[in-house]
């Protein structure tokens, strides 16, 4: 059974940072992608970022590009969002995602196994 766990929301001002952890057991991390999504209150949920298996490939959402990294410790089984420059637009619950490839992926049918949700607000 492949488990999923984030960590690390919270409420920041406007500017702000913040630093998302997601930690995965119940399989070969390694050999799998992950990525994050995030789901505004009354809004369908959105592909924020991804990254391949080995962490050599990324993509992001055109929304967060350029303010947020997705990074991945195959060591510790975790993959990291960090997220500068934080907008109120970006208040939303954040998921953690393992997927069923090894490569990036924008489409959440690409990800079987997800987390909880940790809560994000950015208030201006």
């Amino acid at each position: 059974q492949v488990q999923v766990a984030e960590s690390g929301g919270g409420l920041v001002q406007a500017g702000g940072s913040l630093r998302l952890s997601c930690a995965a057991s119940g399989r070969i991390f390694s050999n799998y992608a992950m990525g994050w999504f995030r789901q505004a209150p009354e809004k369908d949920r959105q592909f924020v970022a991804s990254i391949s298996w080995s962490g050599g490939s990324t993509t992001y959402a055109a929304s967060v590009k350029g303010r947020f990294t997705i990074s991945r410790d195959n060591a510790k089984n975790t993959v990291h969002l960090q997220m500068n420059g934080l907008k109120p637009e970006d208040t939303a619950d954040y998921y953690c995602a393992a997927s069923s490839q090894s490569w990036v992926s924008t489409s959440s049918y690409d990800y079987p196994y997800w987390g909880q949700g940790t809560q994000v607000t950015v208030s201006s």
